[in-house]
């Protein structure tokens, strides 16, 4: 019989990576990510979880939501995150509390596996034995040679499916960047991703504009709070395409209004940012209720134990600044081959060890 392993010690470290070259899509540029890193004890062993958000996040987990977990059975992750949730509630539950809230979800899960000495996905009961995953990256502020030497690297090196560009800050230049990567590629499926950065009627030209090349995916062609313009678009964009959104899910409701109405063709969830874990599993059983597939956001490491454990699963966002990062923070971290990643069953918990000595240059 198992006896209870009381959390005795909640700690959260920010750490900010430069990126590897400057980076755009069609709301943003940036030069370097945060990564959250939370890590849980209770009976001698350690889980640890992340978000990738703002260094303040760390401060956030540590003085705010560590004092409610601190104290309760590692194993009982589903109180600790409703305490944790209804204590955010003045704060915002969105955004930053909620990141935060992922961060810690995924590593009582961690723990509570590690504690079990087992991995994740047997732990939470596996549908799949490796995850699909599609190429991410093509930043607008790449020209075409890098945007083709990126693309064509995910397809002949890591066998990807299919991959992953992003659009819009030169709106008039985009048909001719998409034919690019078409040329790149070969058959490959290529997805365009604006990040919410076209109006109704923008999105529907370019959708019409990209067809040609064979572009079966148009990732938050408008803002994912504009539902009825998700839908629209679901309804008129000519067929392979198919509408994505839902990266910016902070919790259950946000993807039930999307799924219930019939917004997308393929709702996706980040588990970073819905709650963890418990949130992204919650997202998978809504989407199996609709009838529509759930696609992993970003965070490969973090998502692909869970989500073998997705009824519903389409295929997992393989970000290169994510794949980058938790290479660089993690022994264990996940690695594409022939298209999938595959999780590290000989590991307990998620299969990570957090490289503190490799970290620390990074510290935020």
């Amino acid at each position: 019989m198992r006896t209870e392993a009381p959390i005795t010690r909640i700690a959260a470290a920010a750490y900010t990576i430069p990126t590897d070259a400057q980076e755009s899509d069609g709301t943003l540029a940036w030069q370097a990510t945060t990564m959250v890193v939370v890590h849980a004890q209770a009976g001698g062993r350690t889980g640890v979880g992340y978000t990738y958000s703002d260094a303040t996040n760390a401060a956030l987990v540590t003085d705010l939501l560590a004092p409610l977990a601190e104290g309760r059975d590692a194993f009982d992750i589903p109180g600790a995150l409703l305490a944790m949730q209804r204590h955010v509630r003045n704060l915002g539950r969105d955004g930053l509390a909620a990141t935060a809230i992922s961060a810690v979800d995924a590593a009582l899960w961690d723990l509570k596996a590690k504690l079990l000495d087992l991995p994740l996905a047997k732990l939470l009961g596996m549908v799949r034995d490796a995850v699909p995953v599609y190429g991410s990256g093509g930043f607008t502020s790449y020209d075409d040679g890098r945007l083709q030497a990126q693309l064509a690297g995910w397809v002949e090196r890591e066998g990807c499916r299919w991959v992953k560009m992003k659009v819009r800050t030169n709106p008039a230049g985009d048909p001719a960047r998409v034919a690019a990567a078409r040329a790149a590629i070969g058959d490959a499926g290529l997805f365009v991703d604006a990040n919410g950065a076209y109006s109704r009627k923008q999105a529907l030209a370019f959708a019409d504009a990209c067809v040609r090349h064979g572009v079966v995916w148009f990732e938050e062609p408008v803002s994912s709070d504009d539902i009825a313009g998700l839908r629209l678009l679901r309804d008129r964009v000519p067929a392979p395409i198919e509408i994505a959104a839902g990266e910016y899910a902070y919790d259950l409701d946000s993807v039930r209004r999307t799924l219930e109405a019939g917004a997308v063709d393929v709702q996706q969830a980040d588990a970073s940012r819905c709650c963890g874990i418990s949130g992204f599993l919650a997202a998978g059983a809504l989407c199996d209720a609709h009838h529509i597939d759930l696609s992993g956001h970003c965070a490969p490491s973090l998502h692909v134990h869970a989500a073998c454990a997705v009824r519903r699963f389409r295929h997992l966002e393989y970000f290169h600044d994510h794949v980058r990062i938790e290479s660089i923070l993690f022994d264990g971290a996940a690695q594409a081959r022939g298209g999938m990643i595959v999780p590290d069953l000989s590991r307990p918990g998620l299969g990570l060890d957090f490289k503190q000595a490799d970290a620390a240059r990074y510290s935020a």
